[in-house]
């Protein structure tokens, strides 16, 4: 059977006729669209490299065990020690993001993961969306938070700016829609003008029937109706004009866009954006250039741009933005100057309210097996910081939830205080 969610997914774009929006946008849904504190998750799809974005570069089992791909230390940007005094700097192609922590307002938290870790893209990805390690299926954990909000729930209350929606927003009642580009959300018709609009008050029409006797075809109808309500919404944003100059890549579009809707008042809480190419197994590049730098580059100028604009705007204070990847990478060097996939990452946070600053302590990159900061016989970094309980402190102290009932357990003990 068709879920509500996979009707919304690949865009209304895909009917054949075009349809209007009726205007029954309810209290709650206005409410909602209300200034609002916004929660944006940046996914780093593939398994970010943490040594290389936050780089231990005195640690000299940094340089020995990657020869090819460490970043030398005069192009380390400083961002000063770990409580534990070990010297830590950004990669050299994050600027942005060194400017934004030397203001205080980016959060970075060290060895992130949990026990046991999984080295499975896929069933990692469920892991993070889930967050059950022991059984990563069902709601993700925001779409279990999108659960608890009032109903009806408004139809943009969450938004993947991907093409698809992640496992992190599927919700048991709340539609998430996929939007990765306002310009392009809108259903199509043969026709135009008044006759497009006559073909959509019709639908309209039609969909807002709610057969008691035919669950199945309520529920299209409920779903059409959904769609239908946030079309002359996203199309607001596409007259947007931010106050920064964005990248010219999917990444920064998509980050474009949310800033957009945030700005003209949508109503979304929660937003997805990710971007890819992590899986770097070959060919990293070395002093600090090539592909790892590439990635580095869309992600960091990304973000610096939806910063600064987000701050144009007043609204840095209302945005919160967490950042994960769904594993980290080996400490050695492969044989085609790459990495494999790890176990503990990075995590940051970024906002206007955000407690900068460095969470939790850096690895000892000694091979040695009995190190406690490694683990799988020193070729992986263990975690330190379980990633649960920095979703605990987001749903409690920035969007208001009961993170015990939405994560499923209590993972406030410990919890880095970055909001």
């Amino acid at each position: 059977m068709i879920t509500r969610r996979a009707f919304i997914r690949d865009g209304v774009a895909a009917f054949t006729a075009s349809f209007a929006a009726p205007a029954f946008l309810s209290e709650i849904a206005r409410a909602q669209g209300a200034r609002s504190r916004n929660l944006v998750v940046v996914y780093l799809g593939g398994g970010n490299d943490a040594l290389n974005t936050v780089v231990p570069y005195q640690d000299a089992f940094y340089r020995s065990r990657r020869p090819n791909i460490a970043i030398p230390a005069g192009q380390v940007l400083q961002i000063g020690s770990d409580p534990g005094g070990k010297a830590l700097g950004l990669h050299p192609r994050l600027t942005g993001l060194q400017e934004i922590f030397n203001q205080g307002r980016l959060a970075i938290v060290q060895r992130t993961g949990y026990p046991n870790s999984s080295r499975s893209h896929f069933q990692g990805t469920d892991i993070w969306g889930t967050a059950n390690p022991s059984s990563p299926t069902g709601p993700g954990w925001l779409g279990r938070y999108l659960d608890t909000l009032p109903s009806p729930a408004d139809p943009l209350v969450g938004w993947s700016a991907t093409g698809e929606t992640p496992r992190a927003l599927v919700s048991r009642t709340v539609a998430v829609p996929a939007i990765p580009d306002a310009r392009v959300y809108s259903l199509s018709s043969p026709n135009g003008g008044a006759e497009a609009q006559n073909e959509r008050a019709a639908a309209s029409r039609i969909a807002s029937h709610e057969p008691l006797d035919r669950p199945h075809l309520a529920f299209v109808n409920g779903s059409i109706l959904a769609a239908m309500g946030t079309l002359d919404r996203v199309a607001s944003i596409n007259s947007y004009v931010p106050s920064v100059t964005y990248p010219n890549n999917g990444f920064a579009l998509a980050l474009r866009t949310v800033a957009g809707s945030m700005a003209r008042g949508i109503g979304t809480r929660v937003y997805w954006v990710q971007t890819g190419g992590f899986d770097t197994h070959a060919n990293q590049g070395n002093a600090g250039a090539g592909g790892y730098a590439n990635l580095m580059g869309t992600f960091g100028d990304g973000l610096f741009a939806f910063y600064g604009d987000l701050r144009n705007q007043g609204l840095l204070s209302d945005t919160l933005v967490l950042q994960f990847s769904e594993f980290g990478r080996r400490i050695t060097e492969n044989g085609s100057q790459g990495t494999d996939h790890g176990a503990a990452g990075v995590m940051m946070a970024m906002g206007g309210t955000v407690r900068g600053g460095i969470y939790g302590t850096a690895p000892s990159l000694n091979p040695d097996p009995s190190n406690p900061t490694l683990e799988n016989n020193g070729a992986d970094v263990r975690y330190e910081t379980d990633f649960r309980s920095v979703y605990a402190r987001v749903l409690d102290s920035w969007l208001g939830a009961d993170s015990a009932a939405v994560l499923g357990a209590t993972f406030r003990q410990g919890a880095p205080a970055i909001v």
